[in-house]
């Protein structure tokens, strides 16, 4: 089997030219040691097998993310046929950048100059054939999206050596690397000895550190080496790294002057004067608001039906599981487990975050495709600087409407460790779709009214508590980056890819694919057990009243003194699990049902709530704890995969708590006094 690793900058197509390539046959995992996620696939042709590793989206192999890091390191150490480059045709020349240092380390190379297409319509033209030439490796022209020109890749798939393009350097840089040639001769196993004696020039511990373990020798350790080295120090008296980037970028500036021809100068127009008003700073933060209210809507307004859908199917299957169950002449308890502990709040967890996951994240994905996602960081990233976090925090809180977890892990892009570990402490005060249903069950209760059902003002409203999340977040991280995590904010290269029609079939396979069912499977194991504790606690009486109703008791000095109950706090509690059943918790600790039960109306509901003590301030602090309390149990157990500590994740717990806490209390005393 043949290996070949993908490589390219974000936003080239790469992941089409992969998924175009291994169709189904493909595995997502981790890299060895990383928390940067991979994907591999394999496939066939000419009855060879192949292996295809899509590397993460990098700029440049000199590393500064984890995404390079491992982008790099897989080109420099792994053991490989084949590595293709995939190219943007609109651009060519930034991408040419990466090419040339690919080629720095390994003859083996194909170049996929993809998206054509668009390349097309905005009249660029590239002769493939003079840059084959010039970089004496094969160069295949592509449009991954609609499948042309993959035969041609695929017909270049051959384990050759090319007599690749090298980079000539300064002369006295190039007369050094010689120089170091000569003491290289036969040391460096497998890796370009050129390219070895450049990254001993320009020395980097955590590069060099990986050099060492891949040859299992200490070049430094050999006197002539290392005396070369000093005396080629002494020589070059200026930044070496400065020299190295810039011939990189003036040779491949120059190489694309020689290849490509632009028809029309004002190719990029169309998406200059888009740019100008969704980033510009009038318009830019209103449209985001009005961006988010509309999913908010579309999310919420969709998920009805078809949850109310699966709550009747679920209803209807439970049914011929106690008959079956009765059947085996199970005993009453077992039952009580299994279908009113277990299957109910296992029913009701998939019943509550499947519809609104199965919408908002394909919606989001959309974004991501069309290039709206990248104009957020933008916009935000300056609110985020006064706050010395990163502007790609913007990109995690987006992640995290649908689900914290997935917004935790996509913290990853973020490269500063700091700044990375703000916007994992900060997510939860991203609303979650879990969180939805109980805010949206609260509001229309208490502050819009039963008989309006005016769903419009249902989400206005709804739009101003996340906002409050967004100050929240804001407010934390400049806290935070004051206090525990102390730093200038960093900066980062954030491109704003040209906007684009979406694949809407494939943004709906692989978001239902890669985030719903990853997170509903996270949150289904979870709640297994959760149901099983939830229906012992109100099944085991003492003195007629259950365990369930003592501790709601021992929690209620405390609950009110923040405007709620004890109940409601316990709900919270036992709702760590899934935020999706709190309010039916509730429900059965104030009836003592002793089982999950679904309220029959909205109505009757709040007639339930109001006899149980319920005012306006009760649903007031009810919201607001919604919005600031600890995560859920599945976010909880990314943050300590990501953080690998259990430190931060008490942190992650215990912050946002606090907040709510405070807040809760603060309304309830300001109540009391009016």
């Amino acid at each position: 089997m043949k290996i070949i690793a993908l490589a390219g900058n974000p936003n080239v197509g790469k992941s089409t030219v992969f998924n175009a390539l291994t169709g189904l046959h493909q595995h997502t995992g981790n890299w060895s040691g990383k928390t940067v996620s991979n994907a591999s696939g394999e496939f066939s042709y000419n009855n060879i097998n192949y292996k295809i590793y899509d590397l993460p989206g990098t700029y440049s192999l000199i590393a500064h993310s984890k995404e390079e890091e491992v982008a790099r390191d897989f080109i420099c150490f792994a053991e490989y046929d084949l590595v293709v480059v995939v190219c943007d045709a609109v651009c060519l020349e930034r991408n040419l950048n990466l090419v040339l240092q690919t080629l720095e380390i390994t003859n083996n190379v194909i170049v996929c100059v993809n998206l054509l297409d668009e390349a097309k319509k905005k009249k660029i033209q590239i002769n493939l054939d003079k840059l084959s030439q010039i970089l004496g490796v094969p160069v295949v022209g592509t449009s991954a999206r609609n499948k042309h020109g993959l035969d041609k890749l695929l017909e270049k798939l051959e384990n050759k050596q090319f007599n690749s393009y090298k980079i000539k350097y300064h002369e006295k840089l190039e007369k050094a690397i010689n120089n170091l040639l000569f003491y290289l001769n036969g040391k460096t196993k497998k890796l370009s000895p050129r390219w070895v004696a450049l990254n001993l020039i320009n020395y980097d511990e955590k590069l060099y550190q990986k050099i060492v373990h891949y040859l299992d020798y200490d070049l430094l350790n050999d006197n002539q080496i290392k005396d070369e080295i000093l005396l080629i120090k002494e020589e070059l008296n200026y930044d070496i790294k400065d020299e190295i980037t810039n011939t990189i970028v003036k040779t491949a500036e120059n190489i694309s002057k020689e290849v490509v021809t632009f028809e029309n100068k004002d190719y990029n127009l169309k998406n200059q004067k888009i740019d100008r008003i969704i980033t510009s700073k009038i318009w830019s933060i209103p449209i985001m608001i009005g961006m988010l209210f509309i999913i908010l809507w579309l999310t919420i307004k969709g998920a009805n039906y078809p949850s109310n859908l699966l709550f009747d199917m679920f209803a209807y299957i439970e049914q011929y599981l106690v008959n079956f169950l009765e059947f085996l002449n199970s005993p009453a308890w077992l039952i009580g487990i299994l279908i009113s502990g277990i299957y109910r709040v296992l029913t009701w967890v998939i019943a509550v975050m499947l519809p609104p996951m199965a919408i908002f994240f394909p919606l989001f994905t959309l974004l991501e495709d069309l290039g709206f996602l990248p104009r957020i960081a933008f916009n935000l990233d300056c609110a985020f600087k006064k706050c010395c976090a990163c502007g790609k925090q913007a990109l995690t809180m987006c992640m995290g409407f649908g689900c914290n977890a997935v917004g935790v892990s996509g913290a990853r892009i973020i490269d500063s460790p700091r700044e990375r570990l703000i916007a994992i402490l900060t997510n939860v005060f991203v609303p979650c779709n879990g969180r939805f249903p109980t805010m949206i069950t609260i509001i229309t209760i208490f502050f819009v009214g039963i008989s309006s059902n005016n769903s419009f003002l249902s989400v206005l409203i709804l739009t101003m508590v996340i906002l409050l999340g967004f100050l929240l977040t804001f407010l934390v991280s400049y806290f935070l980056s004051k206090t525990v995590l102390k730093g200038l904010p960093s900066s980062f290269t954030l491109e704003l890819p040209p906007y684009r029609r979406p694949q809407v079939g494939k943004v709906i396979i692989r978001s239902i694919l890669d985030r719903t069912i990853f997170v509903l499977g996270r949150a289904v194991i979870i709640a297994i057990p959760a149901g099983a504790l939830i229906w012992l606690l109100g099944n085991i009486n003492i003195n007629n009243l259950s365990l369930l109703n003592y501790i709601a008791d021992f929690l209620d000095p405390f609950a009110r003194a923040i405007g709620l109950d004890g109940v409601i706090l316990l709900s919270f509690i036992l709702g760590f699990p899934a935020n999706e059943i709190v309010i039916p918790i509730m429900l059965m600790i104030y009836l003592s049902t002793g089982q999950i039960i679904e309220f029959e109306s909205l109505e009757s509901l709040r007639q339930i709530l109001v006899n149980n003590g319920w005012t306006f301030v009760t649903a007031l602090c009810m919201l607001v704890f919604t919005l600031c309390h600890f995560p859920c149990s599945t976010t909880c157990l990314t943050i300590k995969k990501e953080t690998g500590s259990i430190k931060w994740t008490l942190l992650a717990i215990f912050l946002p708590t606090t907040i709510g806490v405070i807040l809760c209390f603060i309304i309830n005393q300001i109540a009391n006094l009016l």
